[in-house]
Order: C-alpha cells, then structure tokens, then sequence
C-alpha cells in the first residue's frame, strides 16, 4: 500500500511499520518515473522511463537485488 506525500509522490506505508528512514519516495511523470529520497524531498530526484522502472520492478520480483 502506497501514501501521498507532498508534490504527489509517493511512499510505501511499509516504511512506517519498518520504522526506517532509508526510503524512496516515487512520482508518475509525462515520461516515465521520478524518485527520491524521503529524508531530502528537495534533493536531487532521478529520472526512469516506463520501460526502466517496468525491468527494474520485474528484477526485483524476481530477487535480482537481494544480498543474500
């Protein structure tokens, strides 16, 4: 389950269960998706196609990404 946080980005409402700073907040854009972090919302935000954020999601459903 996702939260609206300022600016319509978007964080996972895990990350408040988890009681962790380390968060990404992301926002639909015209051309594909930008993130951020949560702790800098006037930071630098990056930028992902569609077609990026799609692989990167199927790669972490798959396991892709973890340390173990």
């Amino acid at each position: 389950m996702k939260t609206k946080t300022d600016q319509d980005f978007l964080k996972s409402s895990a990350s408040s269960l988890l009681n962790t700073t380390a968060c990404v907040e992301i926002k639909r854009a015209p051309n594909g998706i930008l993130v951020r972090d949560s702790k800098d919302k006037g930071g630098p935000t990056l930028s992902f196609t569609h077609s990026e954020w799609g692989a990167f999601l199927i790669g972490a459903k798959d396991g892709e990404f973890d340390l173990t």
